[in-house]
């Protein structure tokens, strides 16, 4: 949104003389907030939605530019501290002053601004939501959002080779999705793994912007089944255990670089416990409770008393659950993609790693064993991608193997 455009119509100043450092200290041989070239991206990420109230702040002069008929301009100087945001009804308060339905937080250089405690590059729009709350939107340039993501997604003293590979894989993903959802929905991207996590300046260091740089504007890219070729999801996972996974058993799409690969590279990198994960012990009563929050329609089999795999993907060391078909203590069934059980059961995916593993009936609790990797195992293998890097390999090859048949080309 062009927020020149909007109409402005009174102005308040608000001035502080102590300077508030939050950013200072991390940022401190970052690169400044350079400027967007005119043919770079700008993506909108969705930082925290159905707010009630938060905090906002900048180490620097900033305005809160409000839109609509009765726009303003709230001009902050050197600002001792944070300042509360909260919603009313329909209409947003910075502290007392009401702004209306939406609003952009602008800070002048270095272009940083604070959501929450947390530092970010580029500026923040507030808009009411028609469900209650609002939501809070980081508007950045997509290196800055790319900076933010790398180091976030993976270790920033991890080889070079591996954060460009990142670089690269994260850059697609996110140009994907902007291109696939966010013209239907106000904001491109979560901030979460439900995306790809992004830090904002805690996730940048100078091996990420590096890496970010060194990769400016490359995507990967393969032909479609309409015949043209574009950007694809490059997903990416932790630790793949030693087989990648085809994205048609995980997510139901097919694309032809998301095939699974044999990984022998993760096992060197991985921790153990990632690599190999502990007996996970559930209830039975917690598992069907949580699959009916997620899905309502499967309280009609009251507590899940069976699960079987009738689908899995065998390799050399281990099987990958596919398709998985519940069985209810009244003899109703229903079936779930492993992947959705998985999240739906452990929706931080901590305990529950992959869907690598065994399921065994333990009187009123579930067992999960033999739990091998950590995440869906789609796409590129990190841990490979940094055992691949430690062997010499390049960018260029780690994506050509874990997304075999893409193509890496520039944006611009």
């Amino acid at each position: 949104m062009n927020i020149g455009k909007d109409k402005i119509t009174s102005c308040a100043f608000l001035v502080w003389l102590v300077v508030f450092s939050g950013c200072s200290d991390r940022s401190r041989g970052m690169p400044a907030g350079e400027p967007a070239s005119a043919d770079e991206l700008w993506i909108r990420v969705l930082l925290d939605d159905g707010v009630q109230r938060c905090e906002v702040g900048s180490e620097s002069d900033f305005s809160i530019v409000a839109s609509g008929e009765n726009g303003n301009v709230l001009r902050f100087v050197k600002p001792l501290s944070e300042m509360e945001v909260h919603v009313d009804g329909e209409e947003l308060f910075i502290e007392q002053t009401r702004v209306g339905k939406r609003a952009f937080v602008i800070t002048d250089e270095p272009c940083f601004f604070r959501f929450n405690g947390r530092c970010y590059r580029g500026k923040l729009e507030l808009l009411v939501r028609d469900g209650g709350g609002f939501d809070a939107i980081n508007h950045v340039p997509l290196r800055g959002y790319l900076a933010g993501v790398v180091g976030a997604e993976m270790p920033s003293y991890w080889e070079p080779a591996a954060l460009e590979a990142q670089a690269i894989a994260a850059r697609t993903y996110c140009v994907y999705i902007k291109k696939q959802f966010g013209g239907n929905r106000q904001w491109d991207v979560r901030r979460s793994q439900a995306n790809q996590v992004y830090l904002g300046i805690e996730g940048e260091s100078r091996s990420v912007w590096s890496a970010v740089k060194k990769t400016a504007g490359k995507v990967l890219v393969c032909r479609q089944e309409s015949g043209e070729v574009g950007v694809f999801p490059a997903y990416y996972s932790s630790v793949c255990g030693g087989h990648t996974e085809d994205s048609v058993n995980v997510f139901g799409d097919s694309y032809g670089p998301l095939k699974g690969v044999e990984c022998p590279w993760c096992e060197d990198v991985a921790r153990m416990n990632l690599l190999l994960w502990p007996i996970v012990e559930l209830k039975k009563m917690d598992v069907t409770r949580r699959l009916v929050s997620r899905y309502p329609k499967l309280e009609r089999l009251g507590e899940v008393k069976g699960i079987v795999a009738t689908r899995q993907s065998d390799y050399r060391q281990f099987s990958r659950l596919g398709q998985l078909e519940l069985v209810g203590v009244n003899g109703a069934h229903d079936s779930l993609r492993a992947e959705d059980f998985r999240l739906s059961v452990d929706p931080s995916g901590r305990v529950l790693r992959s869907t690598a593993c065994k399921i065994e009936d333990r009187g009123d609790k579930w067992a999960f064993v033999l739990g091998r990797g950590f995440g869906h195992a789609v796409g590129m293998c990190q841990c490979g991608a940094e055992g691949m890097a430690r062997q010499g390999r390049s960018a260029s090859e780690i994506l050509s193997y874990y997304y075999p048949g893409s193509q890496i080309v520039s944006m611009y």
